[in-house]
């Protein structure tokens, strides 16, 4: 069976069959009313006077110390949601909620557990974009927080209501958006750090209404005593900055109250977070440091808090945009040498697929690129799942029984969330691949577009049935391990030293499995040969990028005086005859 061009249809006929035999019943035209939820929503002139377009999010939690709206996560320590879509909504009028809304991690209203909860709606206010290629779509657009919809400024929110179940039954509840989320103050610029903003004509282009790219750029020390000096470019990749974090001129708040890291597992990791800024500005100014511009790039798309750096059919020519655009401004802006070798790309996760797919899509504008815990760049180890060779993402399936396929995992092995988790949960965010969230903008940029605009399904999102077709559209484009050894004799002296990776062998989302994919091809090639590294850090997490000293809540910290001291120890083997390697090194 072919994957679904809409998730929200899959799940509203699903629903259709589960109910029928309960509550209610339906028809493809008609839905007779549930009794069975209750709940109204509005909204008030004060906070829009226009119709809004939007995902409607109800949350339940047990506990309040959060807000709900911060507790919805893939593992078992997560809230209950539901979530719906919603059409012109106007001020004042009332909603009702879907009985048939789709839930993770119970996906009906009828099987909540009974007992005193808190609830809270939240609505995700999406725009109308009328696209380049004749589409029209609606989308939530990034306004300044990084595509997250539980902190988009101008999404409405209720605050949280005690409640009580009982045998699935919610009580007659009528919410209130009396919240509204308020805009986000822009970072200023000191003496090392400037912030960058350009409208893109190619993107502005493309998407119908002028659009932004930027980022954070670090001047090196002596920058404005050294007029005449030329600077390489060390481009960090990565989630969305707010600011050029990870860089601090003052010692940590001696009245910072530590704080207990879950991930790490770490007491006091905030201080230790500020220590390690403060401990990059000495080291960035030091006199033995190598002195280049760093820049970290803002690039939030309608789909994700990062637009992957490609171009894609869904979200349009970002590639281009960032490397045709927003670089060579900022070289111009603040000096930089301006050459394909001078410039070089870092960053983990995200970032990582990021580095090593910019330097095999451009292969002369990059001269380096080193790539920590990358998201799947071989297609064959996306995550646990071969989208060539497997039937289904969900289950591995015998004759008799089937096994659900793990999603995240501790260093140990153990698993707290699985592939269908992670999915399902997303889908209670947004339908048509609108949730902001990791699967989503994975097929926004690998997958082409579907008849209304919006990325095809790589999966069927309710039963993780494998679509053919898709799959073999992203191994042409996206599928960063073939492309390479597809392009190897075309692109191999371009792509010569250049190509870095490093991954935990206990990643926690299995990423390690395809950087062994795409070591072995590294490893066959010829004429040339790729002279660059591969390495491992035994029993290390995710976000591990090459530091065999230190534990991942560290070294995930030193991103920048790791890889730009790597490039400078190696830029003599992609700079050209009489490249100037010495006037920036004061």
């Amino acid at each position: 069976m072919k994957a679904s061009n809409n998730a929200f249809s899959n799940v509203y006929y699903y629903l259709i069959i589960v109910f029928s035999f309960c509550i209610f019943s339906c028809t493809d035209s008609d839905k007779k009313e549930d009794t069975s939820v209750n709940i109204e929503f509005s909204f008030p002139t004060a906070h829009y006077k226009e119709a809004l377009d939007g995902r409607l999010i109800l949350l339940i939690s047990k506990d309040i110390e959060t807000e709900p709206r911060f507790q919805l996560r893939d593992d078992s320590k997560t809230c209950q949601g539901f979530g719906m879509d919603i059409t012109d909504w106007k001020p004042n009028e009332t909603q009702q909620f879907d009985a048939t809304a789709f839930g993770y991690p119970i996906q009906s209203f009828a099987d909540l557990p009974s007992g005193e909860f808190y609830v809270q709606a939240l609505f995700h206010k999406y725009e109308t974009f009328n696209r380049a290629d004749g589409h029209v779509v609606k989308l939530p657009m990034d306004r300044g927080e990084g595509q997250q919809w539980n902190r988009a400024p101008g999404n409405l929110y209720s605050t949280p209501q005690k409640v009580t179940i009982k045998d699935g039954q919610l009580p007659s509840l009528n919410i209130q958006f009396d919240q509204k989320i308020p805009p986000i103050t822009a970072p200023e610029d000191t003496k090392y750090v400037k912030h960058i903003k350009i409208k893109s004509k190619i993107l502005s282009d493309f998407w119908g209404r002028d659009m932004y790219i930027g980022a954070h750029v670090l001047l090196p020390e002596g920058w404005d005593t050294h007029p005449n000096v030329k600077y390489p470019l060390a481009i960090m990749h990565g989630h969305f900055p707010k600011d050029f974090g990870g860089f601090r001129t003052t010692p940590p708040d001696p009245n910072l109250k530590p704080e207990y890291s879950e991930r790490f597992d770490v007491e006091g990791y905030n201080v230790m977070v500020q220590q390690e800024a403060y401990d990059f500005y000495k080291t960035w100014t030091s006199p033995d440091f190598p002195r280049v511009i760093a820049i970290k790039i803002q690039h939030p798309t309608q789909y994700y808090d990062d637009s992957y750096a490609v171009n894609s059919e869904a979200q349009g020519p970002y590639g281009d945009a960032l490397t045709y655009e927003l670089i060579p401004y900022i070289e111009q802006q603040f000096r930089g040498i301006g050459e394909g070798w001078s410039r070089f790309v870092y960053g983990g996760s995200t970032g990582g697929w990021e580095a090593l797919a910019v330097q095999v899509k451009y292969p002369k504008e990059y001269g380096m690129c080193f790539a920590a815990c990358p998201d799947p760049i071989d297609f064959r180890a996306y995550c646990l799942v071969n989208i060539y060779e497997d039937e289904n993402a969900y289950y591995e399936e015998g004759t008799f029984r089937k096994t659900l396929v793990a999603g995240h995992r501790d260093y140990l092995g153990n698993v707290d969330a699985t592939l269908k988790d992670m999915n399902y949960r997303e889908l209670v965010l947004g339908t048509k691949g609108r949730s902001g969230q990791q699967w989503d903008i994975w097929e926004a940029t690998y997958s082409p577009i579907d008849k209304e605009g919006y990325p095809k399904r790589i999966w069927n999102r309710l039963t993780g049935e494998i679509d053919k077709e898709v799959a073999a559209y992203w191994k042409e484009n996206y599928d960063l391990a073939y492309i390479m050894k597809r392009d190897w004799a075309t692109h191999g002296n371009d792509w010569k030293h250049k190509i870095h990776l490093y991954c935990g062998d206990m990643d926690n989302y299995y990423l390690n499995n395809a950087v062994y994919l795409a070591e072995e091809i590294l490893s066959e090639t010829t004429e040339p040969y790729y002279d660059g590294e591969v390495d491992y850090g035994d029993r290390a997490e995710h976000c591990w990028n090459g530091d065999h000293d230190n534990g991942n809540h560290i070294s995930r910290l030193r991103y920048h005086r790791m890889f730009i001291k790597k490039y400078v120890e190696k830029v003599h083997k992609v700079a050209p005859k009489n490249a100037d390697l010495t006037s920036w090194r004061y």
